[in-house]
C-alpha cells in the first residue's frame, strides 16, 4: 500500500500505518517497511505488507532483500543475508530510466553532449 504526491505520503496512509502496522524494518534507502498487526487483517489470503516510501515512491527503490518479504517469498527479510554479501555483488541501486538522470549515450538526441557528427557514421543494418 502505497500513496503519494510530490513525494508525501497522505495522511490517511500514515495513520493507516500507526494504527493498523507494526513496523519490521527499514532500508539504507530510509523506506520503512510494515505488516499488519493483526493476522486476520489480510489481502488475498496473506498477512498485509507495505511499504513507506522514504521521498518519492518509487518501487524501484526497494531492495530485493525487502521485495522479497512484500511479496511473500520470506516470512522474515533477508536483511542479514543481505548484510553478508559476497564482494562481488554491487549494491541496489534505484532504476532511473526515464528521469533526468538516465544514462544517455553521447550522439543521443538528449543527452548533453548531443553532437550529430557522432551519428554520420552510423549504417543502418538493411536486410539482403
Amino acid at each position: 500500500m502505497t500513496s503519494g504526491i510530490e513525494g508525501f505520503m497522505t495522511i490517511g496512509t500514515l495513520l493507516f500505518s500507526i494504527f493498523k502496522g507494526r513496523q519490521i524494518g527499514k532500508d539504507e534507502f530510509g523506506n520503512r517497511y510494515f505488516e499488519a498487526r493483526s493476522a486476520n487483517e489480510t489481502l488475498h489470503g496473506r498477512q498485509r505488507r507495505w511499504v513507506l516510501y522514504n521521498g518519492t515512491p518509487d518501487a524501484s527503490s526497494v531492495p530485493a532483500e525487502w521485495h522479497a518479504w512484500l511479496h511473500h517469498m520470506f516470512d522474515k527479510p533477508l536483511t542479514e543475508q543481505a548484510a553478508r554479501s559476497n564482494f562481488w555483488q554491487k549494491k541496489h541501486q534505484k532504476n532511473l530510466t526515464g528521469t533526468s538522470e538516465a544514462y544517455r549515450p553521447a550522439g543521443h538526441v538528449f543527452s548533453q553532449n548531443h553532437d550529430s557528427k557522432k551519428l554520420r557514421d552510423y549504417v543502418p543494418w538493411s536486410p539482403e
